[in-house]
């Protein structure tokens, strides 16, 4: 069985190739660069919880020394606080790294991985599909072809794949700008990010509403002055005054010590593409979406859609075509994706109208505030991780379904977990895998060794359902989550959104739902017609 072929060596890419490889699915990642990255301070990623662990867990490195997570988060107005958090273990604080670090972690990771090819000063030139492969040739040195099962487009904005593959891509042009600076300096309430809104000492011109300030290690702090519309040049002299004004501002001193490391213009764009999918050939990323105003981050949701694509390629590539599985990536990613367009560009005219009564209202300016705090901080309708609720893989109604504090269709909580060897670790520890998990809700299995468990009361029932499911499961055992009562059963897909939750062991209903989330009845005509070729 052919690779699959990879297009672009940024975060999604390499993220995409690493998770494909857990799962024992040899791939190619085709970068048009010379294999490393411009050392950018001013071009950051912010990672939520969920992502930073998905990116820690393929990397197989913490990546909180080379980031840094935030001890808290306020938003000011004019001279008031008016939100203000301080994160702790059960409100975990978002990962702000440099996109450059992020990505050499990945990239060593790649280095040590044999089952992932990195060709570097590589360019897609074209590419054919039929309906066994892709093939495409890249413009090298020397010029060389290329053969894949399937084919990711993970190329950026400008996507080559998808111009190749002619894929519209619709949305609205800088929908917001920023100028940007990565300085070293001392500020007040080291560590702690925030958003000033309306700064007391701020002027006329192109930097006048709305600052945000990202700690990172060391000292170096990212600082983004929103931009009015239009196309105001921001000249160096002006940037340069903006600073100075800003941290005079911040710190009260007249002479703010800072060192300039970085700067740049960051111009938002909404944009998602009509189709991830054709055929053998995907989108990811960039390629397939462009969001990011109001706070939201676009390669938390380009690294899902990597999770999300890793998993349904690995059975297609082992086992022959799973065409509902393989479809559901773009029906689940390409909505969660427009939802959050939507909510964002509904948003923005209010927050950013910028006058009229709806301004002097009583408490607008707090809940204006806590909108773009969701947006930052990955929380609501603008940041939080997205729930498959209307997925193909979603189960018919069980008679053994009940409701626990996850929907289904959203991500897990990252419960500790006794495996199969005894040992207790996060949830999130065992995702990614290929496996789907099934995890049973036991309080007092905890103080005792699995052996002295494992052969009693509904152990050995549970554990030969999960041995009959369609495809490999791993069982686990909990000692509570969220909003489930003793003797709960939930099953897991790879990628940590619940699939269901079950009242005891229901081995029918068990397997009902594994067939689902594995692309339902299809999934069986697909077998049967990949033999008969």
């Amino acid at each position: 069985m052919d690779p699959v072929i990879v297009v672009g060596a940024g975060p999604v890419g390499l993220t995409l190739a690493l998770a494909l490889a857990r799962q024992e699915v040899p791939s190619v990642v085709l970068d048009e660069g010379p294999g490393t990255d411009a050392l950018r301070a001013a071009r950051t990623v912010v990672l939520r919880e969920d992502t930073a662990a998905l990116v820690e867990r393929l990397a197989g490195t913490p990546l909180g020394g080379a980031g840094l997570r935030w001890a808290g988060w306020r938003s000011l107005r004019r001279k008031q606080v008016m939100r203000e958090i301080a994160f702790a273990d059960h409100d975990p604080a978002p990962l702000h790294i440099a996109q450059h670090v992020l990505t050499g972690a990945l990239r060593a990771a790649v280095a040590r991985e044999p089952l992932v090819e990195l060709a570097v000063d590589s360019r897609l030139d074209s590419m054919e599909q039929e309906s066994t492969g892709v093939t495409v040739h890249t413009r090298d040195p020397g010029g060389t072809w290329w053969r894949g099962s399937y084919l990711v487009g993970c190329d950026g904005p400008r996507s080559t794949v998808r111009k190749l593959q002619d894929i519209r891509f619709p949305g609205r042009t800088a929908v917001e700008r920023h100028a940007v600076a990565a300085v070293r300096t001392e500020l007040p309430r080291p560590g702690e990010a925030f958003l000033h809104r309306l700064p007391p000492w701020r002027t006329t011109g192109p930097f006048a509403g709305e600052i945000a300030a990202r700690p990172l290690p060391d000292d170096v702090w990212r600082l983004d002055w929103l931009l009015p519309p239009g196309k105001d040049l921001v000249t160096p002299e002006l940037l340069l005054a903006r600073i100075r004004e800003t941290l005079i501002g911040w710190t009260g001193e007249t002479s703010p010590s800072y060192e300039l490391l970085d700067t740049g213009v960051h111009t938002v764009h909404h944009r998602v593409a009509r189709r991830w999918r054709a055929g053998r050939i995907f989108l990811a990323g960039d390629a397939a979406h462009l969001l990011g105003a109001l706070g939201t981050q676009g390669l938390d949701e380009g690294l899902r859609d990597a999770d999300n694509l890793a998993w349904k390629l690995a059975p297609a590539w082992h086992h022959g075509p799973h065409e509902g599985l393989l479809d559901s990536y773009q029906t689940e990613r390409r909505a969660i994706v427009a939802a959050r367009l939507r909510a964002a560009d509904q948003l923005l005219p209010v927050l950013r109208g910028g006058g009229g009564l709806r301004t002097l209202m009583p408490g607008s300016g707090r809940g204006h505030d806590a909108l773009l705090m969701d947006g930052h901080l990955g929380r609501g309708a603008l940041g939080a991780p997205g729930a498959y609720a209307d997925s193909p893989l979603t189960p018919p109604p069980l008679d053994g379904e009940i409701l626990v504090d996850t929907p289904a269709g959203a991500p897990v909580a990252d419960v500790l977990v006794t495996t199969e060897d005894g040992s207790f670790v996060p949830l999130r520890e065992r995702l990614g895998r290929g496996a789907l998990l099934v995890v049973l809700i036991a309080p007092g299995t905890g103080v005792w060794e699995r052996r002295h468990w494992v052969s009693a009361g509904i152990m050995p029932r549970l554990a030969a359902a999960v041995t009959a499911l369609p495809h490999p499961a791993e069982l686990l055992v909990a000692e509570s989550y969220p909003g489930a009562a003793p003797h709960t059963v939930l099953l897991v897909r790879p990628d940590g959104h619940l699939v269901t939750a079950l009242s005891g062991v229901r081995p029918a209903d068990l397997y009902t739902a594994a067939e689902t989330a594995l692309g339902g009845a299809g999934h069986a005509e697909d077998r049967a017609e990949a033999g008969a070729r």
